[in-house]
């Protein structure tokens, strides 16, 4: 019997988010205070006070998360957990929900990860669209057609649950591969409202940017395994923890192996904490016997 904790990534914010945590402890409050001064601007009145579309903008959006499900973390009277996993942005969560990053420099390494990827996405326009109802295989199948007939990038993304893969790559890349996917079966194949081809080829330079930060932070020896996006699989070992890190930003979010993984390992409950309650649903969608709630 174990107690799984998950953290949700970017997509998950909303206005006021954080607000209630801060006005009712000291902990949080605390904690929302550094960040500010780590940031070098208030994040916390963005996230309290702000608008969606102030929100919206990924070097606002990743930390912002990152503060409301750590905080949320450090706030519960709940046993350690026995196993960690995130959701892309949210694998920054888990790694100091299991003591391998601290606060500060999980913050500091989000921050990077932020703006690098939005200065990425502004190099050249991208798009990410979710296709449903078509099998994982078919989505892979299509994609490598697209690109080897095109040239174009295109590429599976997050593998979220059964009957939903979201994909990345060029704008003419997406778009190609978004009629070929309907035409194959799938119920939808939609662009979604981000700011570029995250977990691509085209994420290449914040990729870069970022190993470089990830390189001269300190990793500890984690209290429990974190199963990681680009493997779906534990690790324990610091150093192969900063190689999936970093390769996570150009690979897959394999999240559906990730979960199917920590059941097979003994998860017998998965608490989401963070702004949300997307990653239950999918988890939900991966094994339905699975046990799931929210701290949020």
């Amino acid at each position: 019997m174990k107690h799984a904790f998950v953290f949700p990534g970017q997509g998950s914010q909303f206005p006021g988010m954080g607000k209630e945590l801060y006005e009712s402890s000291s902990i949080a409050k605390s904690l929302f205070e550094t960040a500010d001064e780590i940031a070098g601007f208030r994040i916390s009145d963005i996230m309290f006070h702000g608008t969606d579309e102030d929100l919206k903008q990924t070097r606002v959006t990743q930390p912002a998360v990152f503060l409301h499900s750590v905080i949320q973390f450090k706030t519960l009277d709940t046993p350690s957990p026995d196993m960690v996993a995130g959701h892309s942005l949210g694998e920054f969560s888990a790694l100091v929900a299991n003591k391998t990053l601290s606060f500060e420099g999980a913050l500091k390494l989000v921050i990077v990860r932020a703006q690098a990827m939005q200065k990425a996405c502004e190099l050249q326009p991208s798009a990410m669209a979710a296709v449903l109802a078509l099998e994982d295989s078919k989505v892979e199948e299509i994609c490598a057609a697209v690109r080897e007939e095109t040239g174009e990038v295109v590429v599976p993304a997050n593998y979220n649950c059964p009957g939903q893969l979201v994909i990345s790559g060029s704008v003419k890349g997406i778009e190609i591969a978004c009629q070929r996917m309907k035409e194959a079966g799938a119920k939808r194949a939609l662009q979604l409202p981000v700011g570029g081809a995250f977990h691509s080829p085209l994420m290449e330079p914040a990729r870069a940017e970022l190993a470089t930060a990830i390189e001269s932070t300190v990793f500890e020896t984690p209290s429990c395994p974190v199963y990681q996006n680009v493997t779906g699989l534990p690790v324990t070992d610091p150093a192969e923890i900063k190689k999936n890190l970093v390769a996570q930003l150009t690979g897959a979010v394999r999240w559906t192996q990730s979960v199917q993984r920590m059941i097979v390992d003994g998860a017998s409950r998965f608490t989401e904490t963070g702004p949300g309650k997307v990653l239950q649903g999918m988890i939900v969608k991966i094994d339905k016997t699975a046990v799931v709630d929210g701290k949020n």
